[in-house]
C-alpha cells in the first residue's frame, strides 16, 4: 500500500492514543492519520497525573529494570523496551522543547511541575505531524470487511494487495458517520467498549480488575495517624494459599487507612488475589525491617538497663514516627506515664510483635487519589510486541493500558504507553 493511500485511525485521546497517532504520522507524513476521542476534552488522565505535575517515566535507563515494576506484561515488555525505553521518551519530549527532570524516588516530571506542558507538548506535536484530531466523536462499533487478495484492479485508484487477505474497517461513530480505514489503533484504556470491540475483532479478554489502589483499615492502632508516614516499612499480605506477596517501602497511614509506595505496590502485584477475597484480608506490618525481631527485643532491653526512670512513650529509641511509637506502646498497656524499669518480658515482648508483625485487617479498597489503573484487558499472546499488531486481526493496533499490563506506582504505566504506542506508530506506517 502506498503511503499517499494510507488511512489509519487512533481510537483514544488519552497518553497512548496520542503517541501512536504522532509517530504514525511523523513516520508515514503522506498518511492519513485520524484521532478520535469520545470525551470534550484530550488527555484527561494525563492533566490529573501525578498530582496534576504528570509522572511521565522513570529514570531507570535499563530494559531489564524496568521489566520487574511490571506485575502483568513485564516479560512481554522485555524486548519492546529494548526499542523504545524510558531514555527514549526523555529524548523525545526533549526534542519537542520540554526537559524531563528526575526526583530522588526515581520519578520524572516536565521541570514546570505542570502536567499542562505535557498535554500541550503532545497536541502541538500532533497537529504538526498532520493528525486530525476529533473530540466528541464517540464510536459504537467497528467492522472489519475482506477484500479478495488476488484481485489486482487499477493501482491508481486502488492499491493492489499480493497473497494473504488486506482488512479495511468500518468504524460506526454514535453520530451515524461511517469512517473507513486500513489501521487501526485501540488505545482506549480499561474502557469496557474499547474491550468489547477487541473481542469483537476475534480477541479474548483477561478479566479486568483494579490494581494500585490503598486499603482501608479500620484499627485502634491507627487513629488519629493521619498523615504519618513511615520510611520503610515492609508490609505482607497473609493470603490464605500462602502465597508470599510483599513489598517494602514507603508507608501512610491516612484517615481510612493505608496508603504510600509500599501499599500501592501491594496492591498491584495483589490485585487479582485481593479481588478474589473481595478485599477482606490480613495485612502483616513490620515497622521496622531493618532488624529482626531478636536483635529488637535485644535493643529494648539494653534501653530498659540504660535508661531504666525514663518514660517510655516519650523516649522512642528506634527509627519510627514518635506518634506511631505512642499508639504502639498504649495498644500493648504501656501507661503514659509508665518508665522502662516497670517493662515486664511480658509486655516488652508484645511490643516488639506489634513492631515488626502486627496484624491489620483490609476491609476494602480505595482509589490512588485520581489515578486508576488496571489489570486485565488484551491478551498478550495474541498481541505481536515487535509490532504490537493483532495476531487475530491484521491492520488491527493496541497500545497502553487495554493490554493485560499494568506498572507499580513511579512513572512505569506512562512508560508502558509511551513504548506500546511508538511501537504501534512506527509498525502501521511501514
Amino acid at each position: 500500500m502506498s503511503q499517499a493511500s494510507l488511512r489509519v485511525v487512533a481510537i483514544g485521546g488519552g497518553a497512548a492514543g496520542f503517541f501512536g497517532a504522532i509517530a504514525c504520522a511523523q513516520s508515514s507524513p503522506h498518511a492519513q492519520v485520524t484521532l478520535l476521542e469520545a470525551g470534550r476534552e484530550f488527555l484527561t488522565k494525563v492533566r490529573i497525573s501525578g498530582g496534576g505535575r504528570c509522572n511521565v517515566t522513570n529514570a531507570c535507563f535499563d530494559p531489564a529494570g524496568l521489566v520487574p515494576n511490571y506485575p502483568r506484561g513485564g516479560k512481554a515488555l522485555r524486548g519492546a523496551f529494548s526499542r523504545f525505553q524510558s531514555k527514549d521518551t526523555v529524548a523525545w519530549f526533549a526534542a519537542q522543547g520540554v526537559q524531563l527532570k528526575t526526583e530522588a524516588d526515581g520519578r520524572m516530571f516536565p521541570v514546570t511541575d505542570n502536567s499542562e506542558t505535557i498535554v500541550d507538548c503532545l497536541i502541538y506535536a500532533a497537529k504538526e505531524a498532520g493528525v486530525k484530531l476529533r473530540t466528541n466523536a464517540p464510536v459504537v462499533s467497528i467492522v472489519r470487511g475482506g477484500r479478495d487478495a488476488n484481485i489486482t484492479e487499477d493501482p491508481l485508484l486502488t492499491p493492489t494487495y499480493k497473497g494473504g487477505e488486506q482488512e479495511e474497517f468500518e468504524i460506526n461513530l454514535k453520530s451515524g458517520e461511517v469512517i473507513k480505514c486500513d489501521r487501526i489503533l485501540i488505545a482506549t484504556g480499561s474502557n469496557p467498549h474499547g474491550y468489547r470491540w477487541a473481542k469483537d475483532l476475534g480477541h479474548t479478554l483477561e478479566p479486568p480488575v483494579p490494581s494500585l489502589f490503598t486499603f482501608n483499615v479500620k484499627d485502634p492502632r491507627l487513629e488519629d495517624l493521619a498523615g504519618v508516614s513511615a520510611e520503610n516499612v515492609r508490609v505482607r499480605l497473609l493470603s490464605a494459599d500462602k502465597t508470599k506477596l510483599e513489598q517494602t517501602g514507603p508507608l501512610l497511614i491516612t484517615h481510612w487507612g493505608l496508603s504510600g509506595p509500599a501499599i500501592l505496590k501491594l496492591s498491584a502485584w495483589s490485585a487479582r488475589v485481593l479481588h478474589d477475597a473481595e478485599y477482606q484480608a490480613s495485612l502483616q506490618i513490620n515497622w521496622l525491617p531493618q532488624y529482626n525481631p531478636e536483635n529488637l527485643r535485644s535493643l529494648l532491653q539494653a534501653v530498659r538497663s540504660q535508661l531504666p526512670r525514663r518514660a517510655i512513650s516519650t523516649s522512642c529509641p528506634i527509627p519510627v514516627p514518635k506518634r506511631l511509637w505512642q499508639h504502639l506502646a498504649a495498644y500493648v498497656g504501656i501507661g503514659a506515664e509508665d518508665t522502662w524499669a516497670g517493662l515486664s518480658n511480658k509486655v516488652l515482648n508484645q511490643l516488639v510483635q506489634e513492631l515488626t508483625q502486627g496484624e491489620y485487617q483490609i476491609k476494602g479498597k480505595g482509589v490512588f487519589k485520581e489515578e486508576f489503573v488496571t489489570c486485565g484487558g488484551v491478551n498478550l499472546k495474541e498481541v505481536d510486541f515487535k509490532t504490537m499488531e493483532s495476531k487475530c486481526c491484521p491492520g488491527l493496533y493496541f497500545a497502553g493500558e487495554i493490554l493485560d499490563i499494568d506498572g507499580v506506582t513511579g512513572g512505569f504505566n506512562f512508560q508502558s504507553a509511551w513504548t506500546t504506542a511508538w511501537l504501534a506508530g512506527q509498525a502501521m506506517a511501514n
